[in-house]
């Protein structure tokens, strides 16, 4: 007795196989090589980023960590940058070890680009270190709790396929030995959240007397640059000059700071000498004190102080052209040291500041404020 056709089929069909398949983490993935080495880059929403990445090595010594331990004090920043700028905020790469055999499965082999296209499977049972991005990893784990809505959002991770602590210690080494935090001037040059970036960059370009003389990327200037002031120094004393003045337009505060300091210019011919190429930047500099940061700060202070007095530059003449009888040679020891100077040398510590602006009150006819008395009493009694 023959079976039905149905029946063959069935008799001929393969018996599937019981497969135990391990549970595994599956990220869609490009694959690259580094120094003979496989890596991988993808991206990972950030509601997982928490979950996947943990961050458990505060308890361990220092020589048997991968990295160093997470600082709490930096996240508050790193959040706040993140919930106010949701619409615009920029995070790099995570950089992660796995310390576990990974599978590349390549999408396209047969393409041009063969096999950089994929899929990673990583085991669960896997260990992730972070070498580069726990503070970011932290700092994203509690914006989330404010801001579940950034929850499918995602974050580029590079994966480097690594077991052992050395060569993770030694790549945390190498990813950190040459970042270098940018300088204030570039800072402020490329700020544009910053309402005080902004105001301090259109005085330099609007104002006469600082046109040309602001060197816009570097905080410090060499002996002999050309340039009078950096910018991270108009930033600060343009800063502090509009600081709690009730003008909310942001053309009206640049051109009251641009009104101050061209009363200011008025009185210190040097500046108005390098501004129109008179005198050369490097030799005011290296004569005058009030070419450096630390006394147009001062300035600053004394011209919030005639701000909130009144906004009229006319009213701020009276006090202004006193400053015709300051003595600004750095020669002028008995003047400067111990108030600008420590050791013949500038000094940017905020007492310095202080003593200094006191300085120039006092020269044209300012009263000093309770804080102002307090430091100058005790800098006369160390005298």
């Amino acid at each position: 007795m023959t079976g039905s056709p149905a029946s063959k089929a069935a008799s001929r069909a393969p018996v599937p196989r019981r497969v135990e398949a391990p549970f595994e983490y599956v990220f869609p993935a490009i694959r690259g090589v580094q120094a003979g080495r496989e890596y991988f880059v993808s991206m990972c929403p950030l509601r997982l980023l928490p979950k996947i990445f943990l961050f458990d090595e505060e308890e361990l010594v220092p020589e048997l960590r991968a990295q160093r331990v997470l600082n709490k004090g930096r996240l508050p920043e790193i959040v706040r940058y993140i919930l106010d700028n949701s619409a615009s905020y920029v995070f790099s790469a995570i950089t992660v070890s796995i310390d576990d055999d990974v599978r590349f499965q390549p999408i396209g082999a047969e393409e041009s680009h063969a096999g950089m296209l994929g899929a990673l499977h990583v085991g669960m049972s896997s260990r992730f270190i972070i070498n580069d991005g726990q503070h970011r990893r932290a700092a994203i784990e509690l914006a989330l709790r404010e801001r579940p809505e950034l929850a499918n959002e995602s974050i580029a991770v590079v994966f480097f396929i690594d077991a052992g602590l050395e060569r993770c210690q030694q790549m945390f080494a190498d990813l950190n030995r040459y970042a270098v935090r940018p300088s204030k001037s570039v800072g402020v040059l490329y700020d544009h959240r910053d309402e005080r970036a902004l105001v301090a960059r259109l005085v330099v370009m609007k104002s006469k007397v600082f046109r040309d003389v602001v060197e816009m990327e570097r905080s410090t200037l060499s002996a002999r640059s050309r340039k009078l002031f950096t910018l991270s120094a108009i930033y600060g004393a343009t800063s502090v000059l509009l600081h709690q003045i009730p003008v909310e337009d942001r053309n009206e505060r640049v051109q009251l700071a641009i009104s101050y300091w061209d009363s200011v210019a008025v009185r210190l011919p040097e500046w108005r000498a390098v501004s129109e190429r008179r005198a050369s930047a490097a030799e005011i500099r290296r004569d005058f004190i009030h070419s450096h940061g630390i006394v147009l700060h001062a300035l600053g202070r004394i011209g919030n102080t005639l701000l909130r007095q009144s906004r009229d530059p006319k009213t701020w003449d009276v006090a202004l052209r006193r400053l015709d009888k300051m003595e600004w040679s750095r020669s002028n020891k008995k003047l400067w040291e111990g108030r600008a100077l420590i050791g013949g040398r500038v000094s940017k510590a905020e007492t310095n500041v202080v003593l200094t602006t006191n300085a120039i009150k006092k020269t044209v006819g300012l009263s000093l404020s309770p804080e102002e008395q307090r430091v100058e009493d005790a800098f006369l009694r160390s005298e």
